[in-house]
């Protein structure tokens, strides 16, 4: 009872970063169901040894319930900027299918590595690299098609590849581009969606070669973690969604940086 309280728990937290800080819950719910599947079943166990890979297509199961009703939200607060965001949407769409697929190849402590790394990478990133904590003082332009579809594909194969959503990307593109951070969080949910419908697909299509898991299970989607997280969030959602716009925007982008290093820490604390 006590592990599905902490998820019920994790799962609100998860709603409440997809309303903020557009992560689409990947950030908070990897390392906590990988931390749990690790301590609840024994070394060599099947769902020990797909932890991670469990982890992350579960992840990616909650953020299509979490990104489509935080959509909704910030749709109805106005702060979705479609025509920066239509143009991402195919190509984020093809690159997460076949992340996904990439995933389901790779063993449990790659992906966790590699989550890791691309999480130190973007703290990096976003610290040292100018546009993100001060926003820009002009509007970057549109970019091209060709420019877009590059992009969006590497988000897509990145974000379904490590289960986070595509917003550790795409917030911080958005914010170069111009945009505060209420929008650039905002933005981040519709791009979240085609990585989470994408890669739920492919992770439950391809995982035929997956070990027996359990009768709770599609493919690598633990089903009753799933269930829980998404109630979770769901009320994570209902609760955060007044403070929509409210936090200024210098320590919006700081408090997103120091939530990215907490995950990176958890991540790393075997």
């Amino acid at each position: 009872m006590s592990l599905y309280l902490l998820l019920a728990v994790f799962g609100c937290l998860a709603g409440v970063t997809t309303v903020l800080f557009g992560f689409g819950g990947g950030f908070v719910v990897v390392p906590l169901l990988y931390r749990l599947l690790t301590l609840t079943h024994p070394p060599g166990s099947p769902a020990a040894d797909a932890a991670m890979q469990i982890a992350v297509a579960t992840s990616t199961c909650v953020m299509i319930f979490g990104a489509a009703m935080a959509t909704r939200r910030h749709q109805r607060a106005g702060n979705i900027e479609w025509t920066r965001v239509r143009p991402l949407l195919a190509p984020i769409a093809i690159g997460a299918a076949c992340g996904a697929a990439a995933a389901t190849a790779v063993d449990g402590d790659s992906l966790r590595w590699a989550f890791a790394a691309y999480l130190a990478l973007t703290i990096l990133d976003c610290v040292l690299r100018p546009g993100f904590l001060a926003r820009p003082a002009t509007a970057a332009g549109h970019a091209g098609a060709a420019s877009n579809t590059v992009i969006g594909l590497v988000i897509g194969l990145i974000a379904a590849f490590l289960g986070v959503g595509g917003s550790v990307m795409t917030v911080p593109l958005m914010r170069r581009r111009g945009a505060d951070m209420t929008r650039a969080t905002a933005m981040a949910n519709p791009l979240s969606l085609p990585v989470a419908l994408a890669g739920a697909a492919a992770y439950v299509v391809l995982a035929w070669h997956a070990p027996a898991l359990g009768a709770w299970h599609i493919g690598y989607v633990d089903l009753r973690a799933l269930l829980i997280l998404i109630a979770g969030s769901w009320l994570g959602i209902r609760l955060t969604t007044p403070y929509i716009g409210k936090v200024p925007d210098r320590i919006h982008a700081r408090v997103y940086i120091g939530l990215l290093i907490l995950v990176l820490v958890a991540m790393l604390l075997r």
